[in-house]
């Protein structure tokens, strides 16, 4: 027996946002000033560093919780198993249900309480809970969903990762351009021949890294509202990001005795084009070797960044033979890597 993932499903919204879109906005520095550039130039310059050009938004109707139900209805279907067996629910998010126009996240109940309750699931040995930790939230519930089933607490666990953060983007700083919505689920169990989780790597950083990701004010200095948007130091994260995810990769596939060679994909959070880039040749540059051609599937272009969202839709749409260019087969070996809010890194090294 081994620890596998059994089904997968993700949601995404159906509103498209291009990057024309921003053309009307009006961007400014941290200090409130204009930045020097027409935001012809500015949307060209974020293309070209980040690789989007459109995102998608979820319908004002729908909050956070309910994407992550729509995800975890496919997971569940793609599994074939009877919903009333999972012992655990874990939900990755960062900012609640956060309603259209509205300032404040909602947590209570949890969003997985939320699922759960949507789903109907009347077994109350099916644990609900959530998990804040930044973008990686997704990779570590299901290392402890692994943790669980190793532990004999568990034997099936559902691990959603989902996030609209349209919702709580300023529209005077150029990063609001980055951000998403989305969702993405799998289900997490002990079984036969399906694959197996081989190990995993986490680490949290929270000395000068700590706030490199944080909520702050609008850049827009007249704005008397008490709101709170997300904000980031995206060179600080660019720099530590490329300084310590590889190695954490390297570590965790050293754990397995696995060759380099042997790694098929690599399925990285969807944060920045060229910061994924980056990782993966310093990762591969470890080994003294050469980034392989085709090794990272990429949704951000036209997904954007959805945070924890990202890996789970990538992992699902790459399942389902939806990235053109890109598969994977039973037995390969697969290298799943994150970076966030914490600043928190982890890593799972899977066998399909």
């Amino acid at each position: 027996m081994s620890i596998a993932i059994t089904g997968t499903g993700s949601f995404r919204p159906s509103i498209i946002i291009e990057n024309s879109y921003f053309n009307k906005n009006t961007f400014l520095n941290s200090d409130g000033t204009p930045i020097d550039a027409p935001n012809e130039t500015i949307i060209e310059k974020f293309k070209s560093i980040t690789g989007i050009s459109e995102r998608r938004y979820a319908k004002k109707e729908f909050n956070t919780s309910d994407l992550g139900y729509l995800a975890a209805v496919k997971a569940i279907e793609n599994a074939g198993i009877d919903k009333e067996t999972l012992d655990y629910i874990i939900f990755a998010h960062n900012f609640g249900d956060v309603s259209q126009g509205k300032i404040q996240g909602d947590t209570l109940p949890s969003l997985a309480t939320r699922v759960k309750h949507r789903l109907d699931i009347k077994n109350p040995k099916c644990v609900a809970y959530d998990m804040l930790f930044g973008c990686p939230g997704w990779i570590e519930g299901v290392i402890q969903a692994n943790a669980f089933i190793k532990a004999g607490m568990a034997k099936r666990c559902l691990v959603i990762g989902a996030e609209t953060l349209s919702r709580v983007v300023d529209e005077y700083d150029r990063d609001t351009m980055l951000y998403s919505d989305g969702a993405g689920a799998a289900i997490i169990e002990e079984t036969e021949g399906k694959g197996q989780l081989l190990s995993h790597e986490t680490a949290t950083y929270a000395n000068d890294e700590a706030f490199y990701l944080f909520f702050g004010e609008s850049y827009n200095k007249d704005i008397k509202e008490d709101r709170r948007y997300i904000k980031m130091y995206g060179r600080k994260i660019y720099e530590f990001a490329i300084s310590h995810v590889p190695q954490a990769m390297k570590e965790c596939l050293d754990k397995t005795g696995r060759d380099i060679s042997e790694v098929k994909k690599i399925f990285i959070h969807q944060a920045n084009e060229k910061m994924d880039e980056a990782i993966v040749k310093r990762f591969y540059r470890l080994y003294k070797l050469k980034t392989p051609k085709g090794i990272m599937p990429m949704t951000i272009g036209r997904l954007g960044n959805s945070s924890v969202a990202t890996i789970p839709t990538l992992y699902d749409k790459l399942q389902k033979g939806n990235i053109e260019g890109h598969s994977i087969q039973k037995g390969d070996v697969v290298l799943f890597a994150s970076v966030g809010a914490g600043m928190n890194i982890n890593a799972i090294v899977y066998e399909v």
